[in-house]
């Protein structure tokens, strides 16, 4: 495995709540059966991620609802892989791979690279997808015992019949909504004007 960085992110297409990018080195050999978060159950989830923090290390990038809609969706990726890359101390000659079909990587990193289905190929961008999914949901339980009627612990901010029930009842929730996303926006009547990015 070397010395390679994974890369990968969970919740860009809520409605509700942060986006999280994980960014994760290995200093150690690496469970078996890592594979995408999303073919995983929660139980296994938290069951990898246990055996994953005594072999890896990871950064957290965590962009604000609020940013995603001033700065843009590509933007707030950007930001919160930096964020990642940054908390993780990553140096500008390691190896990063990133998940999917865009490279978000700042261009300080010389040999950074996207990886369709990385999550599902490489284990240490499984490693980061697994950190991301479990860490993402925690967050968003909790914001359901603030919230309990928008169910955020069913859903975790994806647009479900449930969801879009509770934001046409009860409206969007200030700095949890996005705002920016066109179901909200329909709901909300709002669409907040983009900053200039500072990425």
């Amino acid at each position: 495995m070397g010395n390679i960085v994974g890369v990968d992110e969970v919740g860009r297409g809520c409605l509700a709540g942060p986006l999280l990018v994980v960014a994760a080195r290995a200093f150690s050999d690496l469970p078996e059966g890592l594979r995408d978060s999303k073919l995983l159950t929660r139980q296994q989830r938290e069951k990898i991620l246990n055996l994953l923090s005594i072999c890896c290390n990871f950064g957290e990038g965590w962009v604000k609802a609020i940013e995603i809609d001033n700065y843009g969706l590509a933007q707030a990726l950007r930001l919160g892989v930096a964020r990642a890359l940054k908390n993780l101390e990553t140096q500008s000659h390691e190896e990063i791979i990133m998940d999917g079909s865009v490279n978000y990587i700042p261009k300080k990193f010389k040999h950074s690279k996207s990886l369709i289905d990385g999550d599902n190929l490489l284990p240490i961008i499984s490693a980061a997808s697994i950190h991301a999914k479990v860490t993402r949901d925690r967050f968003m339980f909790e914001l359901a015992k603030k919230h309990p009627a928008y169910k955020f612990d069913s859903h975790v901010g994806y647009g479900t019949k449930a969801h879009m029930l509770a934001l046409k009842s009860r409206g969007a929730l200030k700095y949890v909504h996005r705002y920016s996303y066109m179901p909200v926006a329909e709901l909300t009547g709002v669409l907040p004007s983009k900053q200039p990015s500072r990425v």
